[in-house]
């Protein structure tokens, strides 16, 4: 799939400008958005990331239209972990409601940065070292199967490594009243808890990317379905935040499909790589992939509420 640089720009300018529109109108005052909003945001976004992969399946075939699909709706998947993240956080830094939607744009914003350049070296390097899919299939494998046992991540941060980094480097003021990133106090420059929680949040983002990049990198190695596709998947991050946020807790086995989605990814770099080295008829294709993704969340949320219902029974 070639793609013009007019596509390039033009989709880029669409990403700016929407931004713009959201912190500059929408979004100009600090209020908590509503459900209703964050639902209808939501809508907007996944509605947009299908239409445009109606634009693909129109431009250059079905194909390519299921791999957008595929690997939108993986990453959409394994962005779950950042919503746990940003509850853990506003939770911790005691960080108001109606300041969340102003801190979670320009995480997303870095995070929109941050993955554009790691999917661009990603192609590269696979590119280059088509081994490298072996190794970030086995990589996957491995990270799945250590989040099956993993503990769940504790409300108190204080003792986390890139929290106890980011005091260490900067002089901490902790106030979450005023939404600034810095303050002065008797001439002293000193970082608030915004600019702590948004250095954590772009921190963590940083970490998942290297399990989702390769992951979506086993779906296409075509740098503008891959970069599309994460963009609409991060875009939409922040609405479907404020969405479910309150009821995610209760979705005790997502961390379950992630762990096996993670794990299936990887078994099928590696044996799709194999198949091709050893030239053996044994391929997992990406309709099977979407099948088993959204087979696994829907699963995991089914089981959540089944039990979160068992559990309400037995306090009656």
């Amino acid at each position: 799939m070639e793609v013009s640089i007019g596509y390039w720009i033009g989709f880029f300018v669409f990403i700016i400008v929407m931004l713009a529109l959201d912190l500059g109108v929408f979004h100009r005052t600090n209020e908590a958005p509503t459900i209703k909003s964050s639902l209808l945001w939501s809508a907007f976004w996944i509605g947009l990331a299908f239409i445009f992969a109606g634009g693909i399946w129109a431009l250059a075939g079905g194909n390519h239209a299921l791999d957008f699909v595929t690997a939108y709706l993986l990453e959409k998947s394994l962005s779950i972990d950042n919503i746990f993240i940003f509850i853990l956080v506003f939770n911790f830094f005691k960080i108001d409601a109606k300041y969340q939607h102003r801190l979670l744009f320009w995480g997303v914003f870095g995070a929109l940065v941050m993955r554009v350049l790691f999917i661009f070296a990603g192609v590269v390097l696979l590119d280059k070292f088509k081994w490298l899919m072996v190794v970030f299939g086995l990589f996957l494998v491995i990270t799945g199967i250590k989040m099956l046992f993993e503990k769940e991540e504790s409300g108190d941060l204080n003792n986390n490594f890139i929290i106890k980094t980011l005091r260490r480097l900067f002089p901490f003021k902790e106030d979450a009243s005023v939404a600034k990133f810095f303050v002065k106090i008797d001439g002293k420059r000193f970082a608030t808890q915004f600019l702590i929680a948004l250095l954590f949040i772009e921190a963590s983002d940083l970490i998942f990317a290297v399990d989702s990049i390769p992951a979506v990198l086993s779906v296409s190695q075509n740098s503008f379905i891959v970069v599309t596709s994460n963009i609409f998947a991060i875009m939409g991050l922040r609405s479907l935040y404020f969405a479910v946020s309150g009821i995610l807790p209760l979705f005790r086995y997502i961390k379950y499909a992630l762990a096996a989605i993670l794990a299936f990814i990887g078994f099928k770099m590696v044996l799709n790589e194999a198949a091709h080295y050893f030239d053996f008829n044994l391929h997992i294709s990406n309709i099977s992939s979407l099948v088993v993704i959204i087979g696994l969340i829907s699963l995991s949320i089914v089981a959540s509420i089944i039990a979160d219902r068992a559990m309400q029974r037995k306090r009656l």
